[in-house]
């Protein structure tokens, strides 16, 4: 009989063991490595039964055992030390706290965290970069509350059928089996934030409250009984569900996080956000229900607190793809944001405004998350250089008239959390042979001086320990598929630990092409078998429930994988997790990387792997496009250039076999008289010392306090100062220029000066230009300059701001101003007219540009 309902059964600690709960309770544990061995020794076995979850162990842990530790003086006394060590970690000042002039709070919102396997809240990439984020926040001392929903029943568990089809399992959780408390007020009651939906229904949430080192973080629950049945489904499963479903999901993590939010601070007494980061699309909503407060609240009208809210807010955009960006049906906002339950202050037409593709090949009948994400920040940025470059190109249309290089979206590269991901082994070596690497995160360069056989008995551990557990991975898989004890002896000899081991694991969108490496079968089984360099590939991944092509992926490996000359070789471990990303990426030689360029935002597997001495094997896309060097591991050469797929697929895959068979498994069996692979070696320290500075998240999160939250915060004083005069002031002023723009105009252009000018000298420019009605001080003519290709563009061409504006007929005012000509060669320039104002984050953020009506000739002394 199955019970009709599960929870959680605490067990009653001892007073001398009750700050084993404080340590479980913060999820520091999930990253420092004594804390772990504490727990590890309340019960060594129980703990490896209950897979290192330490909420878990106490819930199971017997009274007997409770009772011998509350005596036992040595566990006390470091269980004394760990709560005392915690504690001096969450009060001391840390790197943030010298910082002049930084936001008192940053309100951190995604729609998934990766924090540990033991708080299931993640699906991939997305969720355990919030989730690093969030560690390396609390790390640095940055003021952090971070924002998310809680999935009763996570993502899914992953498990092959006897084909080898993917099958999910949607285990449910107890909140109560989790490391979480119940946000309650001063009178101990649960606090529940409330949305309003159509037919005068309300949408309830509890707020349950994790604490990851001394960032709070919120996770908004609706399984509470206030609601129907619905509505307690909205947070049953992560990406679950239909289109009002996954609207519900969005408008609760958005509305109910800030309304989540308000009512922590009031509770806690935690400063209010003075910023909001918005970690995707998901959560852009937010931004309505600030600007809802602000007119409420503070008496703005919509567009004077639509400045307000933006100035402070922080967009990220994680897909380089159009398909991976949330769309609804206008329909179906006007439904949730319109009629009855239309807010007076937030009216829908504005929202739809605000998601609209109202631009060249924009797709007019839908609602787009990102561009209402990116409307509502004045800061926008994608995580990698490329991804940079890829999102101006995808959202340039937002801002038409500007050339793509121009577009207000800028870029800061992941970063991986180092106490999360890189093996305890190696930190203990580097604490030994270069603590300041450790301490400090200075002194890479010492990296060179760890002795080699030093380093290659790490790499031999790590890859050893790989081979347990993927052999322990891959019984249980087999024995779930049907096989018997008798049929899995094979099992024993799966792997071998002194074999070159690639690792490849990632979810299964099909543009990451998990199948790559079996495009020509019989090379791939040549490589695997190689009598004297043979190599070994452990896979894991998920395909989207719904993707039906993801899942003929992976069967389609897993059949390969399955063949009896084979299988001792390649192996698919189902159910990849955080605890399987991190065996992976500790024990792989090698972290392979197929994607079809450039449509892999970043990627951070292969940061971690390079962190724990493993080399990079990689298509140049993310952030392996910007930091690979020649010397840190090896590129797949890419024919993106093809418009033929199966051609691309023919050509990067037969680069991808001559790469391992005549380059990277030549090298790593290449060994000296003491047995060690010097080429290699050579090879792994130069990985960490070039990208070890780059990879770390605590460089990421500095990259985002110091040139994203601190100006976003500046920009939110400047416009809440003396009663938001700086947000009235701004739209009142964008209101003018919107309205008077379409008489803006250039009207003429003129240089004089030499026919064939020389490299050094200067050419003089006048132009004439119609403002429009529009004061000088309003708007910048400038004139843009440098080399041009073959068609007259300009190529990254400098800016220089005209001076003048005097008056000469009808209006008309003349602009005056000398061009630098530093180069030879090609030479053009054209001019422009912009909006200016000191509150605006640059040049283009309002789309408006008046251009010249045609190309100017070079006769009459006109220079092209």
């Amino acid at each position: 009989m199955k019970a009709i309902r599960r929870f959680t059964v605490r067990s009653v600690l001892p007073a001398p063991l009750r700050q084993l709960e404080q340590l479980v309770l913060n999820l520091r544990w999930s990253w420092h490595h004594e804390t772990l061995d504490l727990f590890r020794a309340v019960d060594p076995d129980l703990w490896e039964t209950v897979g290192h979850d330490p909420v878990r162990l106490l819930g199971e842990v017997s009274p007997e055992r409770l009772s011998l530790l509350a005596v036992d003086r040595r566990f006390l006394r470091r269980l004394q030390d760990a709560a005392e060590e915690l504690n001096e970690y969450l009060t001391a000042p840390h790197w943030y706290q010298d910082l002049d002039d930084a936001p008192e709070a940053i309100a951190y919102f995604s729609p998934e965290y990766g924090i540990t396997a033991a708080l299931p809240q993640y699906s991939g990439g997305l969720g355990i970069l919030a989730g690093d984020h969030l560690k390396t926040a609390s790390d640095l001392g940055v003021p952090l509350i971070g924002v998310g929903l809680l999935y009763r029943h996570g993502y899914f568990s992953q498990s092959l059928s006897p084909d080898g089809w993917q099958l999910e399992r949607y285990p449910t959780f107890d909140p109560n089996g989790l490391p979480l408390t119940l946000l309650r007020d001063a009178a101990g009651v649960p606090v529940r934030v409330t949305i309003g939906l159509p037919q005068g229904r309300d949408l309830h949430a509890q707020v349950w409250l994790a604490q990851v080192g001394r960032v709070p973080q919120l996770l908004l629950d609706s399984d509470v009984e206030d609601n129907d049945q619905a509505a307690r489904d909205v947070t049953d499963r992560l990406y679950g569900g239909g289109g009002d479903h996954r609207l519900l999901q969005e408008m609760l993590l958005g509305i109910g996080g800030v309304r989540a939010i308000r009512a922590y601070c009031r509770i806690s007494g935690h400063p209010a956000p003075e910023v909001f980061h918005t970690n995707e699309g998901h959560a852009g909503f937010l931004g309505l229900e600030r600007i809802r407060e602000l007119v409420s609240e503070s008496g703005l009208t919509f567009d004077e607190a639509l400045e307000a809210a933006r100035a402070g807010t922080v967009f990220t955009t994680h897909t380089p793809v159009p398909a991976g960006i949330d769309r609804f049906p206008r329909e179906l906002i006007h439904k949730y944001f319109g009629g009855v339950n239309e807010e007076p202050d937030v009216p829908v037409d504005r929202v739809l405004a605000l998601g609209a593709e109202d631009y060249a090949d924009g797709d007019r009948t839908v609602f787009n998350m990102a561009v209402m994400g990116m409307r509502l920040a004045q800061r926008v940025n994608g995580v990698s250089r490329l991804h940079g470059e890829v999102s101006r190109e995808m959202f340039g249309g937002l801002w038409g008239g500007f050339d793509t290089a121009e577009v207000p979206v800028g870029s800061i590269t992941n970063g991986v959390h180092a106490g999360t991901w890189v093996a305890r082994e190696v930190l203990d070596l580097a604490a030994r042979e270069v603590p300041d690497v450790v301490e400090s995160s200075r002194g890479w360069e010492r990296v060179r001086n760890v002795p080699e056989n030093e380093m290659w008995r790490v790499r031999r551990t790590l890859r050893e320990r790989l081979v347990r557990d993927a052999r322990r991975r891959l019984r249980e898989s087999w024995r779930q598929r049907g096989a018997s004890g008798a049929e899995l002896s094979w099992v024993a000899e799966a792997l071998d630990p002194d074999v070159l081991t690639i690792g490849f694991a990632r979810r299964v969108p099909s543009y990451k092409r998990l199948t790559l490496m079996m495009r020509d079968p019989e090379r791939l089984r040549a490589l695997l078998l190689h009598p004297e360099r043979p190599v070994q590939i452990v896979i894991a991944g998920k395909a989207h429930p719904a993707d039906e092509g993801g899942k003929r992926l992976i069967q389609d490996i897993v059949r390969f994988a399955d063949q009896e000359d084979v299988r001792h070789r390649i192996v698919f471990l189902p159910d990849y997790d955080m605890d399987l990303g991190r065996s992976l990426t500790q024990g792989c030689d090698v972290w392979m990387n197929n994607p079809l360029r450039p449509l892999e935002a970043c990627g951070t597997s292969g940061m971690k792997a390079a962190l724990n001495g493993g080399l990079n094997l990689s298509i140049r896309d993310g952030w392996w496009d910007e930091w690979f060097d020649g010397q840190n591991g090896w590129a797949i050469p890419s024919a993106d250039g093809l418009a033929a797929p199966d051609r691309r697929d023919e050509i990067e895959a037969g680069a991808l076999y001559e790469l391992i068979e005549d380059h990277v498994s030549v090298m790593f069996y290449d060994r000296d008289p003491a047995g060690l692979p010097r080429r290699w070696l050579e090879m792994v320290k130069h990985t960490i010392v070039t990208l070890g500075p780059k990879v770390l998240a605590s460089r990421m999160v500095r990259d985002y306090v110091l040139d994203l939250y601190a100006p976003a915060a500046t920009s939110g004083r400047a416009m809440a100062a003396d009663g938001y005069a700086g947000a009235r002031a701004l739209s009142a002023w964008k209101q003018k220029i919107i309205k008077a723009w379409p008489g803006v105009a250039v009207e003429h252009v003129e240089t004089s000066g030499e026919e064939s000018p020389h490299v050094g000298s200067n050419l003089p420019v006048r132009v004439v230009a119609d403002l429009g009605g529009l004061d000088q001080g309003d708007v910048a003519v400038e004139i843009a300059y440098g080399r041009v290709d073959d068609s007259d563009a300009l190529i990254d061409p400098a800016y220089l701001e005209l001076t003048g504006g005097e008056p000469v007929e009808n209006g008309l005012l003349r602009y005056v101003g000398e061009v630098p000509l530093a180069r030879s060669g090609a030479f053009g320039y054209s001019v422009r007219v912009v909006p200016s104002h000191p509150m605006l984050s640059g040049r283009a953020e309002m789309g408006l540009v008046a251009l010249p009506p045609a190309p100017h000739g070079m006769t009459n002394g006109d220079l092209r």
